[in-house]
């Protein structure tokens, strides 16, 4: 079973289609004994750092993300979702995260021919192999919404890198840990194409 995190964060109910598009049914779930039974465990997530951060921990989640990942369950973040997986956010302040990843979230900080937030279709570099970009050429492209991103301390952790203005790191793996600033659920074939991955991994 395919757990969906709720917390009242962001449109689960695409996340959810986008699987069930792919033929792997998914469970949109805030309940943590649902979450730690699951097989696989996706935390997508649209909005502030610091009010996701209060969402999970009024709910419990914060102890039960924090054993599904070191378990070494497949678990996929997505957007926020791979944001909150990091140490401290400086979004409206400064926030701690669920400390998986060390590193911080920072706002784009870029010339005025850049818009904030970064919107749209952008592509990306392999920093390593990824198992779920695994036939998806590097010339695909992904969709992305957001103003801050990840600045990680530990290099090896980085899967994907993407220019905008600059790299900046737009995907994380660590064993069965994934993580996209993009949205694959918004990013047609490939977006698809690397959930069922997911759903097999």
């Amino acid at each position: 079973m395919i757990a969906i995190v709720d917390y009242q964060m962001g449109n689960l109910r695409s996340v959810q289609k986008a699987f069930e598009r792919v033929g792997h049914p998914a469970e949109i779930t805030g309940d943590p004994e649902r979450i730690l039974a699951a097989d696989r465990v996706v935390l997508p997530g649209v909005g502030a750092f610091g009010d996701a951060m209060h969402e999970l921990q009024t709910r419990g989640l914060v102890p039960v993300l924090q054993e599904t990942i070191n378990s070494g369950k497949p678990f996929l973040g997505i957007c926020l979702g791979l944001q909150l997986l990091f140490e401290v956010s400086y979004e409206d302040g400064e926030h701690f995260g669920l400390g998986i990843l060390p590193g911080e979230v920072v706002r784009f900080d870029l010339p005025d021919c850049y818009k904030v937030p970064h919107m749209g279709w952008n592509g990306f570099q392999s920093r390593q192999p990824v198992a779920l970009l695994e036939g998806i050429p590097e010339s695909a492209y992904f969709y992305f919404v957001h103003s801050y991103y990840v600045a990680p301390k530990d290099p090896s952790c980085i899967g994907l890198v993407t220019d905008y203005g600059g790299e900046f790191c737009s995907m994380v793996c660590r064993d069965r840990l994934f993580a996209t600033q993009f949205h694959p659920e918004k990013s047609q074939q490939h977006g698809l194409a690397m959930l069922s991955r997911f759903a097999q991994i």
